[in-house]
């Protein structure tokens, strides 16, 4: 099949590699012609398991290239993916022009049947805004174009995004027309070949549910974080617990693991979004507003734990392990990291920061402070620190050398924010140790804030 994706972020790049790796042949358009240019030469902009490989084997064999001519990708692929950004406005609802800047030059050029399948997450009607740009241009060039509209968000994990293409566990597609439902379910035979993962449904419900997957996981995390807040305040161990009630088949272990926050590109923002859309139609949505006020307070606890240690933190060094809102990906947007930098930095602290993949975009996002400095090593980063704080639950940092660690700190004491520490032996290698609702009787340090 002959495919166009408009944007070459995260979504649109794994996308169209993806599709061609199946054998299509794909024209992945953007705007940015330095990005265009640099993915023409072989540089990958963003760091995603796996990815650069199939987009280095597909832009050989021919089946994927690159441009910034939105009129040569409008002519080459009957099926029109929009995978652009959009971005929160001010008030936390999805800014659409984008999306809708891209349907009216696809409307502007489509010279034959073109299907318009929207892969960007988008509020619940967004559908019904592109059909209507897409008909404005075509009107304005006075020609009689047919086109169909289709909703077919993504559910890509960043760190695992190609994995999840590949091999997912539904394709949800939204159309209003059985010719667009035969071209989608054409265009992911491929990847339902023990069993049809797809489901079909009609657009305004493909478009809530991309928004209801991510918030009831938002929500899961947020409501485990509440319990280990409380785990703190009575002396009870949250790790216990959560194998405890993971046991229970309808609440599982995916997603209820104590932390510090969730960050990232998705659920931060598709709370805030779905949340708008309601507030507009006049709902109050009060459990999905209570999983952003959680979250924005457990981010602080790392900075709390550190603050009631010390006291006064105004010319501590404090290492930090981890930079990117999750392991395999260099992705810092509204990382927990970033908020306890900032905090630290408030309070006059410094900060000495490892990451395997995120220093680069440490380094775009803060620039050059004698505050800051990045290092080559987990090792290098705790050297004369006063506390080490584990953000990011990289696997490089799951088994480190306390005793040589403890060597190199002014003070052993260890703030472990995603509870990947047996707290007992890390104390006996002479950590204070404080986890994420953690209680004395695991070893960890007594201090509730």
């Amino acid at each position: 099949m002959r495919i166009t994706i408009f944007g070459t972020g995260y979504v649109g790049l794994v996308t169209g590699a993806c599709l061609a790796q199946s054998g299509n042949h794909v024209v992945c358009v953007d705007i940015d012609e330095a990005k265009i240019a640099r993915l023409t030469q072989g540089e990958i902009p963003i760091f995603e398991p796996g990815l650069e490989q199939i987009v280095h084997d597909n832009v050989r064999a021919g089946r994927l290239r690159f441009t910034t001519d939105a009129a040569e990708a409008v002519a080459h692929g009957t099926l029109q993916f929009i995978a652009v950004g959009t971005p929160p406005d001010e008030d936390g609802s999805a800014d659409l022009q984008y999306v809708l800047k891209v349907a009216a030059t696809i409307g502007a050029h489509m010279d034959d049947y073109r299907l318009v399948i929207t892969k960007s997450t988008v509020p619940v009607g967004t559908a019904d805004k592109v059909r209507d740009a897409l008909a404005e241009a075509v009107r304005q060039r006075g020609v009689d174009v047919e086109f169909d509209v289709a909703s077919n968000p993504e559910f890509l994990k960043e760190g695992a995004a190609v994995e999840d293409f590949m091999k997912p566990d539904r394709v949800v597609v939204g159309v209003d027309s059985d010719r667009a439902a035969e071209h989608l379910r054409a265009l992911y035979a491929p990847f339902n070949r023990q069993h049809d993962r797809t489901i079909v449904m009609d657009i305004r419900s493909a478009e809530l549910t991309k928004y209801a997957a991510n918030i009831v996981l938002a929500t899961k995390i947020s409501l485990m974080n509440e319990l280990s807040q409380v785990a703190d305040r009575v002396d009870a161990d949250i790790e216990q617990v959560r194998k405890a009630i993971g046991a229970d088949h309808r609440i599982g272990y995916h997603f209820i693991y104590p932390g510090c926050g969730f960050g990232g590109s998705c659920f931060p923002k598709d709370v805030r979004a779905l949340a708008q859309t309601a507030g507009k139609l006049g709902y109050d949505t009060e459990i999905i507003n209570a999983v952003e006020r959680v979250n924005d307070r457990q981010k602080q606890v790392l900075f709390d734990k550190l603050a009631a240690h010390f006291g006064d933190l105004a010319g501590k060094t404090i290492a930090i392990w981890g930079l990117a809102f999750k392991p395999n990906t260099d992705d810092m947007r509204e990382a927990p990291s970033c908020t306890l930098m900032e905090a630290l930095w408030a309070a006059g602290a410094s900060v000495r920061a490892y990451d395997p993949e995120a220093m680069k975009e440490t380094r775009r996002i803060y620039g050059e402070r004698d505050d800051l400095t990045l290092c080559d090593t987990a090792e290098q980063a705790v050297e004369d620190a006063d506390a080490l704080v584990l953000v990011t639950e990289w696997h490089i940092f799951r088994t480190p050398d306390f005793a040589d660690i403890a060597q190199r700190m002014r003070e052993p004491v260890l703030v472990d924010g995603r509870n990947i520490y047996k707290p007992s032996y890390v104390a006996q290698a002479g950590f204070t140790y404080y986890g994420i609702g953690r209680s004395a009787a695991s070893g960890a340090t007594r201090h509730v804030v």
